[in-house]
């Protein structure tokens, strides 16, 4: 994501890869406006503490309007959703942004090594506004006037942050914290998951889309949109991306040779795994292990 413009107090901070949080005040009597990039493979969490903050969409074709101690979710895989806010006077908002992948890895740690792939376009659209809970008024107040020595900065934000998230989430008492929100039906889950485990054990000879659909119970559309919205990528895009990372700890160990890591991932010829390792890392599988010798 790149900053175009921002007019007014606008304070970044980057919690991780991925993952940022904007906090942006008018205190001014005039209206301001921030315009900022971000694309398709990002979810936004969008908080106004104080005034009242106008969305623009589609260079300003349509606008939605966030009053104070309300809360707007945008996440669309389909279109890209840049920012374009106007603050009226004596305003306060706190944005969360951060990648599909990073959000599922809060409820999953079977997200950890797949990427968000920004070229490979999802089906998924969310639109939620909510009132503020006085828990998390008191996060957000927390985050807007805090005054600490610049090196825990980046951990005390991240620290609540995630419990904004959390309290965001958890609206009933009774609610399911480890349930995705995007992912109602829990038979599903379990049934793509299953599907994940299929793929790793037999990365070397995987059964087809429509044989796995099969085997564990599924249609292959939903399949397809299911994997893709827990897991962030497509089956083979994700086989793919473990293959490579599974060869390239097997490469660090220093153990096996280039043939040997390639059969063990399923490649029948070296150079076919070669030419894959380069795709995804940009240097060949020898390379690679010179630069880690």
């Amino acid at each position: 994501m790149k900053e175009n413009v921002a007019i007014g107090s606008y304070d970044e901070v980057l919690i991780d890869e991925g993952f940022y949080v904007l906090k942006i005040q008018n205190d001014t009597k005039d209206f301001k406006t921030v315009v900022r990039d971000i694309d398709s493979t990002y979810i936004q969490f969008h908080f106004a503490l104080k005034g009242s903050i106008k969305f623009l969409f589609n260079d300003g074709g349509y606008a939605l309007e966030v009053s104070e101690e309300n809360s707007l979710l945008l996440y669309n895989t389909q279109k890209d959703l840049p920012m374009n806010v106007v603050l009226q006077p004596n305003s306060w908002m706190l944005s969360v942004v951060m990648t599909i992948r990073k959000f599922h890895s809060l409820f999953s740690n079977e997200a950890n090594y797949i990427p968000f792939l920004s070229d490979v376009s999802g089906e998924k659209k969310y639109y939620s506004q909510e009132v503020l809970t006085p828990a998390m008024a008191v996060v957000l107040s927390q985050l807007m006037s805090y005054n600490l020595h610049p090196s825990i900065k980046r951990l005390y934000v991240k620290g609540k942050i995630y419990e904004l998230i959390s309290l965001y989430f958890n609206k009933a008492e009774d609610a399911d914290l480890e349930q995705c929100p995007f992912l109602a039906d829990e038979d599903n889950v379990h049934r793509i998951r299953q599907a994940k485990e299929i793929i790793i054990a037999r990365m070397t000879e995987p059964p087809t889309l429509t044989e796995l659909s099969d085997e564990i119970g599924l249609s292959l559309k939903k399949l397809k949109e299911g994997f893709k919205q827990i897991y962030g990528d497509s089956v083979f895009g994700f086989l793919f991306d473990y293959k490579m990372e599974y060869a390239r700890k097997m490469l660090e160990t220093g153990k096996h040779n280039v043939n040997e890591v390639g059969h063990k991932v399923g490649y029948s010829t070296a150079s076919h795994f070669i030419a894959s390792f380069k795709k995804k890392y940009g240097i060949t599988p020898k390379k690679y292990l010179t630069s880690t010798a």
